[in-house]
């Protein structure tokens, strides 16, 4: 009953006002008084909210507003600054963003570039001279005092963090991914341990400390051997595939204006070249493929790679059965 008596007295109110202008009472002096007395009697009576309806509503404009508060509120501040929950939550989702991606790497490449983290890691804390001496190859000190994981940390070790470094890290992911992706990863086992140990050798031959350079060079040179005349581009230029490795070879030379600068690069193309003569060339010829993975290396590091030669050796066949009996002419 109260509000049927307020919205009668509005309309009552607002009866008063339409009648006072329709008979030109608006340009007398009495309207002067009667309009504030009619207009604090109508936001009186109605709390100024049935008045705001009538003139159009700016009700629904404080509720976009507290919907948009509401919806800011978890993140934001009513100043409008960002809540410290917010930020540790940011800070958390990006650290999980960065372990999903580092867990989507195929897993030799991940373990290799665990390795490299781990050494550059030793050389901050510890400095390069004990780095040198602790994970340098010393072909004495591995074979005769039992350290062998100097032929490991010497595949390992990039150098200092430097662009170069960076560089020398982004290759390794980039020609270790594809490798791994494209022959599977026992296959790409095989191929890392026959260049750790042929590498040891020809690095033993020449002297060299480490050689992580050398292990990026015979990756890319087995995978510019696999597509030799596909076009790629290198810097501002376009090249084919197999000359990528010498042109990598050739920017290192000239960024350190030295022709020993090279020498990586050739025990990495010497050392990939054996393999991709052994695992592709060779077994054409009618040698033997004696850098094949095992079948227990295969069930274990590709056991998916097994199921889909079956299934296509079985679809092979059923489609043998199916078309067993058809006519040429058919």
């Amino acid at each position: 009953k109260i509000g049927d008596r307020m919205k009668s007295s509005t309309l009552v109110s607002m009866l008063l006002l339409v009648s006072a202008l329709s008979v030109g009472y608006v340009r007398s002096d009495a309207w002067r008084h009667v309009a504030p007395t009619i207009t604090t009697h109508v936001f009186q009576q109605s709390g100024g909210e049935n008045f705001l309806e009538l003139r159009g509503g700016a009700s629904k404009r404080r509720s976009n507003k507290a919907k948009s508060a509401s919806l800011n509120s978890k993140s934001r501040t009513a100043t409008g600054k960002k809540k410290v929950g917010a930020t540790a939550a940011e800070k958390k989702s990006a650290l999980s963003d960065t372990m999903q991606r580092y867990k989507r790497i195929r897993p030799l490449t991940r373990i290799y570039i665990t390795m490299v983290g781990v050494a550059t890691l030793i050389s901050i804390i510890f400095g390069e001279e004990f780095t040198q001496s602790l994970l340098a190859l010393d072909p004495t000190r591995a074979f005769y005092g039992f350290e062998f994981w100097r032929p490991f940390t010497a595949a390992s070790f990039l150098g200092p963090i430097s662009i170069g470094w960076l560089m020398s890290g982004y290759y390794l992911f980039e020609y270790g991914s594809s490798l791994e992706r494209a022959y599977g990863t026992a296959q790409h086992f095989v191929f890392l341990i026959s260049q750790v140990f042929g590498l040891t050798f020809l690095s033993s031959l020449t002297g060299q400390p480490f050689f992580g350079q050398s292990m990026i060079t015979a990756m890319l040179h087995v995978l510019s051997r696999a597509m030799p005349h596909q076009k790629v581009k290198w810097l501002i230029f376009t090249v084919p595939y197999w000359s990528l490795p010498y042109g990598l070879m050739a920017s290192d030379v000239l960024q350190a204006q030295s022709a020993m600068a090279a020498l990586p690069h050739i025990l990495g193309i010497v050392s990939g070249h054996f393999y991709h003569f052994h695992k592709f060339i060779w077994p054409k010829k009618g040698g033997e493929d004696w850098l094949v993975a095992p079948d227990f290396l295969v069930r274990r590091l590709d056991p998916d790679s097994k199921d889909a030669a079956r299934e296509s050796v079985s679809k092979a066949l059923k489609g043998r059965k199916k078309n067993k009996g058809r006519k040429l002419g058919g």
